[in-house]
């Protein structure tokens, strides 16, 4: 029976793995303490918490950008301190087994925002997003118009990447209010995006503020969980950090530099190919971990945190300076490093602390998950790819097994259970068991071709269901 589908108590979830265990699983150098706690599962139900709670829950859906899947010292960085997502995940449930919806930025944004495939819509094709004529088409539902349906206020703050104005914005995909940028990197003083355009916008107009931009995204999204509100919210809070450039803040030098090489026409000046460390790649990270705590902060003295689920993910793997042990592979790749991304779900008053599961998911489950909390019900007309893991998490059911599907230009892959079909850009088909090799070193291919022939059949059918790239 696969590790992850073995039968579990509702008394006693993830508690036959102890802390050592639990950190060797991850990575973790079992004699630091700080990360061992974080790391293990106590033993503790998925059931509701004590005391009285609210039927639907406010949401803070928490992005990093390019946050690889090691990263967080609760998931075994050795070099990086996340005290406050450490504690998050303390409080709630760590997923081990996460994966994104894609492998770069907008096509995984798709997925969460309409809980599909990437390649069921026009702009999921575009990996990521560059061209200003594609994007999330206002007509497609999405997770921010069934709940904004469903009586949510819903609001988007940080990066949008989804289109460009005039034609795509979350203010036209159901979010009542925007603050933040359009396209997939800027320069974190200046705003200047990709093409030397300035992107900073609050709902459809251009918004001068030239302070270190994740602490213009603290304040505001920190404004906003404080706010008293009539009616249960969504609020999705999209950092950029720790994606390139690699300025930290008060690197004001840096920033005027890679400024003047915008300014100045140089191709890719922002991908700052020249730039960043894992020195500063770490002061970045821990830069992200102290924002989100400050939110965190503010969700509590607003007196709702029993009543908030906070959900934290990256949208795909991690990049240049990343910590991915043991995993292979980055961003843009289908291994396990460009897609596995570490999540941390917590709900004070419905969901116990201190969890770890080994349950495979990714982006368009939780997109199901969260429309069924919340009560809205998808489009019958726009089917979900996702499975809701509702019961899972409130009432210890066990999620169906079934495949998790990925596409992109040159790769493929489909995990099924602990096994995963992977053809990457040499066009050979591999088979690996993640439960014995999650570094994909081992190829089974050659020892188990039904099997192989099996995952590689259901790719192929899940594929012929979506658009053909342009």
């Amino acid at each position: 029976m696969p590790s992850h589908t073995r039968k579990l108590s509702r008394r006693a979830f993830g508690g036959a793995v102890g802390a050592t265990a639990a950190a060797a699983a991850v990575g973790l150098p079992t004699a630091d303490a700080e990360a061992a706690e974080s790391a293990a599962p106590r033993e503790r139900p998925f059931r509701a918490a004590p005391g009285r709670h609210s039927a639907r829950p406010n949401i803070l859906f928490i992005l990093g950008d390019d946050l690889g899947w090691a990263d967080l010292s609760s998931y075994g960085a050795p070099h990086i301190r996340t005290p406050n997502l450490d504690r998050l995940a303390r409080q709630g449930v760590r997923f081990t087994d996460a994966y994104s919806g894609s492998a770069t930025c907008s096509p995984t944004r798709f997925s969460l925002y309409t809980g599909r495939f990437p390649g069921r819509t026009k702009g999921g094709l575009a990996e990521p997003i560059a061209d200003r004529g594609v994007g999330l088409d206002p007509t497609h539902p999405t997770l921010a118009s069934l709940l904004r349906g469903a009586g949510y206020a819903t609001a988007l703050i940080g990066k949008w990447h989804c289109g460009y104005l005039p034609d795509y914005s979350p203010t036209k995909s159901g979010w009542d209010e925007f603050f933040g940028n359009f396209g997939g990197a800027l320069e974190y003083y200046s705003k200047l995006g990709l093409g030397g355009e300035y992107d900073l916008y609050e709902g459809d107009a251009e918004y001068k503020d030239l302070r270190y931009y994740t602490r213009i995204l603290t304040e505001r999204a920190s404004e906003y969980v404080r706010r008293e509100h009539d009616r249960p919210w969504l609020l999705n809070l999209n950092f950029t950090t720790p994606h390139w450039p690699w300025i930290a803040d008060g690197d004001t030098e840096e920033s005027a530099e890679v400024v003047r090489r915008i300014k100045a026409g140089e191709p890719n000046a922002l991908f700052h190919y020249d730039g960043g460390s894992v020195a500063k790649y770490t002061e970045m990270v821990e830069d992200l971990d102290r924002s989100v705590g400050t939110v965190l902060d503010a969700l509590k003295r607003s007196g709702h945190e029993r009543d908030t689920l906070v959900f934290f993910a990256s949208d795909n793997g991690g990049e240049r300076f990343s910590y991915n042990w043991p995993l292979s592979g980055n961003k843009a790749s289908l291994q396990e490093g460009g897609i596995r991304v570490p999540t941390i779900v917590r709900w004070p008053s419905r969901i116990d602390g201190g969890q770890v599961s080994h349950v495979p998911n990714f982006s368009p489950d939780w997109t199901a998950t969260l429309l069924e909390l919340a009560g809205a019900r998808p489009h019958p007309a726009y089917p979900l790819d996702g499975t809701s893991l509702a019961g899972y998490l409130l009432r210890g059911e066990q999620p169906r097994e079934r495949d998790l599907f990925w596409r992109v230009r040159g790769e493929r892959a489909l995990r099924r259970g602990d096994w995963k079909y992977y053809r990457g850009r040499s066009g050979k088909d591999q088979l690996f068991d993640l439960a014995a090799d999650q570094r994909e070193q081992a190829d089974r291919a050659p020892d188990d071709p039904a099997r192989l022939a099996l995952l590689r059949a259901a790719w192929e059918k899940t594929d012929a269901t979506l658009l053909t790239y342009p």
